[in-house]
C-alpha cells in the first residue's frame, strides 16, 4: 500500500528551496531527454526552443530565491555572489542557444543531443558556482566538462571538430588531475574540504609549504577552465575546430562559472594567505594580457582571433581579483557581465557572416566591403570591436575601469599600466577588422541576416553603447551586493 505524503516530507522538500533552480534544471533536462528519445518525429529546433524556455524558467526561479543558505551538510552554498554569477551563466546559455537556431544544420548541431548537453553543462556550472566544498566543486566541474567534451566534437564528419574535442578532452583530463592533486594536498594539510572552513584551518603558524603547493595545483586546475596563460594551449585550436555556436558557448558561460569558482576559492578559502595567491593571480593576469595582445596580431581566422581575445579578457578580469579586496571582486563581477554581453554579440555577428551562396566567412579578409553590403551588421561589429578595446563611452571601457581602479587602490600600479598597454596593443587587431569592413573593396555578396541574430545584435549593440545611462548603475549595484556577500 502506498504511503501518504506527510507534513515532514513537505517541510523537508521546502528546506531545499535555495536549490530549486538546480532541481528544476536537472528534472527538466531529464524530462526533455526522455521526450526527445520517445518522440520519433521530433525536431531539434523544437527541443532547442523548449530548452531556452527551461533556462528562462530557471532564471526566474533563481531571481525569486529566498536569502542566503547552506545545504547538504555544507557542500552547497547560495548567496548573493552565487545568484549573480548563476544569472550570467543562465543568460549566456540561453542566448547562445537562441543564436544557434538558424545555423544548427550547417554546423552539424541539428540533433536534440546538442540542447540536452548544453543544459547539462549549464547545470554543472551552477553547481560549480554554488560549490562550498572541494568535492562538490569537482562534481560540478566534471559535469560541465564531460558535456563540453562531447559538444566540441559533435560534428563527427569534420576532422577539425573531432581534433578539437580530443584536444579538449586530453588537456581537460590533465587539468582535472592537477586540481584533484591540489585538493588532496589542501585536505591533507587543513583536515577539511569545505571551502568556508579551510580558511579557519590556515593560520600564520601552520602555513606550510605543502599547503602552498596544494593551493598552486588547485588554482592551476581552475586556471585551465578560464584558459589563463600558461594553461591556454587548448583554446585557439578548440575555438577554431569546434562548430561556431559551440565556440560561442565555450567563450561565454563556462568562463563565468570558472571565474566565479576562482574568486570564491581564493577570497574565501585562502583569505589568510592572500599574499601567496596574489602572486599567482598577478602572474596569470600579466601573462594572459601580454600573450593575447601580441599573439592575436598575426591571426587571420576570426575564431582563433576571438580565442586570443577571450584569453586577454580573462587577464583583464584577473586584474580585479589581483587586488584581493571586495572592490576587486565587484570589478570582476561587472567585467564578466559585460564580457558575456559582448561575446554573445560578437558571435551573433560571426554566425551571420555568410556569402550569398551560404558559405560561412572564416577569415578577416573575407569581411572586405561588409559596410557597403550589410551596413547594420558592420556597424554593430565595429561597435563591439571598439568596446572590446575599451574605448569610452562604451561598456568595455567601464569594465576595464572597474578592475583597474581596484588594482590602483591596492597600489598595483605596474599591473594597471601593463593592462593599459596591453589594451593599446590589442587595439591593432580589433581596428584591423574595422578597417577591412569599411575601407577595403567588397569581393563577394553577403547573405541576409536571420531575424533572431539581428535582434540579438541590436539588443547587445544598444546595451554596449548606452551602458552608462541604462544598465550601468543597476549592474554596478548588483555586483557590489554580490561581492559583499562573499
Amino acid at each position: 500500500m502506498q504511503s501518504a505524503i506527510t507534513s515532514s516530507d513537505i517541510t523537508s522538500f521546502a528546506s531545499l528551496a535555495p536549490a530549486y533552480p538546480e532541481l528544476l534544471l536537472a528534472v527538466g533536462t531529464v524530462v526533455l531527454l526522455l521526450i526527445a528519445l520517445f518522440w520519433k518525429s521530433h525536431r531539434s529546433g523544437v527541443i532547442a526552443g523548449v530548452a531556452i524556455v527551461l533556462l528562462i524558467a530557471t532564471f526566474a526561479l533563481l531571481v525569486m530565491q529566498p536569502g542566503d543558505a547552506v545545504l547538504f551538510n555544507g557542500v552547497f552554498i547560495v548567496d548573493g555572489f552565487a545568484r549573480y554569477m548563476k544569472a550570467l551563466v543562465l543568460g549566456g546559455a540561453a542566448f547562445i542557444l537562441l543564436i544557434s537556431l538558424s545555423s544548427a544544420r550547417e554546423h552539424g548541431l541539428d540533433k536534440f543531443e546538442y540542447s540536452i548537453l548544453i543544459l547539462l553543462a549549464t547545470l554543472g556550472m551552477m553547481v560549480m558556482v554554488s560549490a562550498n566544498d572541494l568535492m562538490s566543486l569537482y562534481v560540478g566541474l566534471e559535469l560541465q566538462s564531460l558535456a563540453l567534451y562531447v559538444v566540441a566534437a559533435m560534428k563527427r564528419d569534420d576532422s577539425k571538430a573531432t581534433e578539437a574535442g580530443l584536444k579538449y578532452f586530453v588537456l581537460g583530463a590533465l587539468s582535472s588531475g592537477m586540481l584533484l592533486y591540489g585538493a588532496s594536498l589542501v585536505y591533507g594539510f587543513t583536515g577539511t574540504t569545505q571551502i568556508d572552513q579551510i580558511v579557519n584551518a590556515i593560520t600564520a603558524e601552520n602555513r606550510s609549504i605543502g599547503l602552498i603547493f596544494g593551493m598552486v595545483f588547485l588554482l592551476a586546475g581552475i586556471a585551465f577552465k578560464i584558459s589563463a596563460v600558461p594553461f591556454h594551449m587548448w583554446t585557439p585550436d578548440v575555438y577554431e575546430g569546434a562548430p561556431t555556436p559551440v565556440t560561442a558557448f565555450f567563450a561565454a558561460a563556462p568562463k563565468v562559472a570558472a571565474m566565479a569558482l576562482f574568486v570564491r576559492v581564493t577570497m574565501v578559502s585562502f583569505e589568510s594567505v592572500t599574499r601567496d595567491w596574489q602572486q599567482i593571480v598577478i602572474f596569470l593576469s600579466i601573462a594572459s594580457m601580454g600573450l593575447a595582445a601580441f599573439a592575436a596580431i598575426g591571426q587571420n581566422n576570426l575564431k582563433r582571433l576571438m580565442a586570443y581575445s577571450s584569453i586577454g579578457h580573462v587577464g583583464f578580469a584577473l586584474v580585479g581579483l589581483s587586488a584581493g579586496t571586495i572592490t576587486g571582486a565587484e570589478g570582476v563581477a561587472v567585467y564578466m557581465a559585460i564580457y558575456v554581453a559582448m561575446t554573445v554579440g560578437v558571435f551573433a555577428c560571426l554566425l551571420s557572416f555568410k556569402t550569398a551562396d551560404g558559405s560561412p566567412i572564416e577569415t578577416i579578409g573575407e569581411l572586405a566591403g561588409l559596410s557597403r553590403k550589410r551596413p547594420f551588421v558592420a556597424a554593430i561589429f565595429a561597435i563591439l570591436m571598439f568596446s572590446l578595446i575599451g574605448l569610452p563611452p562604451l561598456a568595455g571601457f567601464f569594465a576595464k575601469w572597474q578592475v583597474f581602479l581596484a588594482a590602483i587602490e591596492q597600489g598595483l600600479f605596474v599591473l594597471a599600466v601593463i593592462g593599459v598597454l596591453a589594451s593599446a596593443v590589442s587595439a591593432f587587431y580589433y581596428l584591423r577588422i574595422v578597417k577591412v569592413m569599411y575601407f577595403d573593396e567588397p569581393t563577394h555578396e553577403f547573405a541576409a541576416v536571420p531575424a533572431e541574430l539581428g535582434a540579438v545584435m541590436a539588443g547587445v549593440g544598444f546595451v554596449v553603447v548606452t551602458y552608462f545611462v541604462t544598465v550601468g548603475a543597476p549592474l554596478t549595484a548588483a555586483a557590489a551586493l554580490a561581492a559583499g556577500s562573499l
